[in-house]
Formats: structure tokens, C-alpha cells, sequence
């Protein structure tokens, strides 16, 4: 119990701690809206768990360990973060917010989540590198990962609920056309400067 307690603990802390999935959500809901932005955090906990399932398959080590296939999915990640905030940035100079939000369906920004978490190493790292470590033993079972991966699953598709929530009551000051152009610009930026504290921060693992 103790154990699990701790990793609760320190999947929470590392949810905490600003990334592409905290960025990108506050951009969506502020922008779009909380139903967007719910979209998204379902794309997010698949993308999660996928990787997560992955990674107890062994195709996490398998990327993290060659060099090559590591640059290819983080400079994905990269650049796919910033392709979004270049779309963000350009819908923020349309004339029409309705027009804008109405744009794209819930199943685009699924994608979206899911296509972040999917190009994202450290997530793969997390469950290579952190999620051993609280395991009974090296010789655990499935239903044991299986667990834990579950349970992060679920503690960060909680935060990101609440980011939404918080982030989403933004969304009707953004009626305002002045106000949407600014804000929406702002947080286009913000999620650029995600990405290249992401390219940044991957650099060397």
C-alpha cells in the first residue's frame, strides 16, 4: 500500500509539471471550448495506454535505445507541436470564431491528443525508466503493469479534466473578436514555446 501510494504520489507530481499535454489542452479548451478539449483528453488517455501497453511489450526500450528511431518520433513530436500552434495561430485571424470553432469535428482533436502522446519519448520513458521501479519485482506479472500503467492512466486523465474545466471558462470571454485575436495568439505561442522546451528538454535522453 505504501508503494502504491508513493506512485500515486509521483504520477500526480510529474502531471503537475507543464508539458505538451498541459499546453495543448489549455489552448484547446480556452479556444475551442471544454467539448473540444474532453475530445482531446479522450485522445490523450489512449494514447497513454497505448504507449504504456507498448512499452511492457518491449517496443519502448526498443525505441529508446536506438538513437535513430528516438530522434524520428521526438522531431515528429516536435513538429507536429508546432503545426498545431501554427494552426492555432492561424485561426486565431479568422473573422469569425463560430466559423473557426465549427471548423473542425470532436474526432479531429482526439486525433490530435492521441497523435501528440503517440510522438511523445518521454511518455515511453516514464513507463520504461519509472514505472519498474515500483513494481513488486522484476518478475511481475502483466495484471501487475497492466495495473499501474491503468491507474497513471487514470490519475492523468483526471488533470487533464481539470484543465479543461479550468482552462474552458475562458472560453466565453473569447466572444469578444479583439480579445479572441490576442489570447488565442498568446496561447499559439505558448504551445511554439512548448514544443521547443520539449525539443529542448529530449535533447539528451
Amino acid at each position: 500500500m505504501e508503494n502504491l501510494l508513493t506512485f500515486i504520489s509521483a504520477s500526480i507530481l510529474i502531471e503537475l509539471t507543464p508539458g505538451p499535454n498541459m499546453a495543448f489542452l489549455a489552448l484547446i479548451s480556452a479556444t475551442k471550448g471544454r467539448r473540444h478539449g474532453f475530445a482531446t483528453t479522450a485522445g490523450i488517455a489512449i494514447g497513454l495506454l497505448l504507449i504504456g501497453l507498448l512499452s511492457a511489450a518491449g517496443v519502448g526500450a526498443l525505441i529508446t535505445q536506438n538513437p535513430i528511431l528516438f530522434q524520428i518520433l521526438r522531431w515528429g513530436g516536435i513538429a507536429y507541436l508546432l503545426y498545431l500552434a501554427w494552426e492555432g495561430w492561424r485561426e486565431a485571424g479568422e473573422s469569425s470564431p463560430q466559423k473557426a470553432e465549427s471548423a473542425s469535428s470532436d474526432l479531429t482533436y482526439f486525433r490530435h491528443g492521441l497523435t501528440v502522446n503517440l510522438l511523445n519519448p518521454k511518455a515511453a520513458l516514464f513507463y520504461i525508466t519509472v514505472l519498474p521501479t515500483f513494481l513488486s519485482s522484476r518478475e511481475a506479472d502483466w495484471s501487475e503493469i497492466f495495473g499501474l500503467t491503468v491507474l497513471y492512466v487514470g490519475i492523468a486523465t483526471v488533470v487533464h479534466l481539470l484543465i479543461v474545466t479550468f482552462a474552458g471558462t475562458f472560453h466565453r470571454f473569447l466572444d469578444d473578436p479583439k480579445r479572441s485575436l490576442w489570447v488565442r495568439r498568446v496561447l499559439a505561442l505558448a504551445l511554439a514555446l512548448t514544443a521547443i522546451w520539449f525539443g529542448w528538454s529530449t535533447r539528451a535522453a
